[in-house]
């Protein structure tokens, strides 16, 4: 048993250094000169700091301090619209009882089938309609009615847990005279904290690694955000600074990475009590 156990791990650590060795290269990469970057070495024979500060400046007119305030500013507005609608809908789909609500509720599950490719186009024709593009306005409005990236989930997550909230607390608040808003104010809400911070925490990171929505919505310079900034890096017509390149890629995940890390407990706890009764 012990041989077989040494052997199992033994693999186990071949293919996590397999798959981690194109992280700590990047890591490496980001201190190389030009010149080094196609060395076979992992670091460089001499750190290059000044890639992250020429990096911060290298764009004309601007620094990353004002894509990271974008960024944050978008990511913000969609978290807030996310948590407030797909809160609600869920409510909606939990407790309320209305004509084809299993429908309905089916139709949403359904759309987590869907590709976001398929509906592509005919969201960009509509959102091009509306004078919406080059604004934040396509990420902000969908989200604002439960849609957007990974609208579905949340709701069938929050869904899940609302379930599993007892109906006698609903029952005590209606002979208390409260409203079936002021029970999801006062009696849903507040215990929904564990998939919320779930549901926020997915939120920040897949809209913060949204670069195709960016990059089809937003044309103007001043309105980048950070991973449209780092394209601004590769120009077909002039050396690209891969050194600068790759030490701005690597601070522009420092945020993901952070929330990811000391949220981690959260998340778990946020999926492990979906759906568990009361």
């Amino acid at each position: 048993m012990k041989k077989k156990s040494w052997i199992s791990h033994l693999v186990l650590i071949s293919i996590s250094v397999f798959m981690v060795y194109p992280i700590i290269w990047w890591v490496g990469a980001a201190f190389k000169s030009n010149e080094e970057m196609n060395s076979i070495s992992i670091f460089p024979d001499k750190f290059i700091f000044s890639n992250f500060t020429e990096g911060w400046t290298a764009i004309p007119g601007f620094t990353f301090t004002h894509f990271y305030l974008n960024t944050f500013v978008l990511i913000l507005a969609v978290l807030f619209t996310t948590l407030i609608s797909c809160s609600l809908v869920a409510f909606a789909f939990a407790r309320l009882d209305f004509p084809l609500r299993n429908f309905w509720f089916a139709i949403v599950l359904t759309t987590l089938m869907l590709p976001s490719q398929i509906t592509l186009v005919p969201q960009y024709d509509l959102f091009n309609a509306f004078g919406w593009v080059n604004t934040y306005l396509p990420f902000i409005v969908p989200h604002l009615l439960a849609g957007g990236i990974g609208g579905s989930f949340f709701i069938f997550l929050l869904v899940q847990f609302i379930r599993g909230i007892p109906k006698e607390l609903d029952e005590a608040a209606k002979m208390d005279g409260c409203s079936w808003f002021g029970i999801y104010c006062r009696i849903i809400l507040p215990l929904m904290k564990p998939p919320l911070v779930t549901v926020g925490i997915y939120c920040f990171l897949w809209n913060w690694d949204d670069f195709l929505g960016h990059l089809i919505y937003i044309n103007s310079v001043d309105k980048y955000t950070v991973g449209l900034a780092l394209k601004m890096f590769v120009d077909s017509n002039s050396a690209v600074p891969w050194g600068q390149l790759f030490a701005m890629s690597l601070v522009s995940i420092l945020p993901a990475i952070l929330i990811f890390f000391f949220a981690q407990r959260h998340i778990v706890e946020g999926v492990a009590t979906t759906g568990l009764k009361g």
